[in-house]
């Protein structure tokens, strides 16, 4: 299983991010998690965040173990954000893993992240 690790933070301007260090977070989540790389933006939903995200859904759509992980508002919000997204490159919403990361610190980010993707695996590992 592979895993790309997008963060937002929503340009900055929000005080749900404000217990949250950005400039360390990305470091804190490739030492942790078993994640390919980590990225951060100041707006996905925006149009460079966009293609940034629609370029790691694209090389991503070929190939089912990769999974695209996104810390950032409400899950739901996430789906309905990047909905376009999906339809566009063909990337299946079954290994988009949308994570709420408002309000947390990075200890709290890395946990949340680190939940998401155990949640995410514990079905592929159970013996056939």
């Amino acid at each position: 299983m592979r895993i790309k690790a997008l963060i937002c933070n929503c340009k900055g301007l929000s005080p749900s991010f404000k217990n949250s260090d950005m400039n360390t977070l990305l470091f804190d989540i490739e030492s942790d998690l078993d994640v390919d790389y980590a990225i951060a933006h100041p707006q996905l939903c925006g149009m460079g965040g966009s293609r940034i995200l629609e370029d790691a859904l694209r090389s991503a759509e070929d190939d089912p173990d990769t999974f695209v992980i996104v810390g950032a508002c409400e899950p739901e919000a996430q789906l309905r954000l990047f909905q376009k997204l999906f339809c566009k490159t063909g990337f299946g919403q079954d290994r988009f893993l949308p994570v709420d990361i408002r309000g947390a610190t990075n200890g709290e980010i890395l946990e949340r992240l680190g939940d998401k993707l155990r949640e995410c695996v514990q079905p592929r590992e159970r013996p056939r």
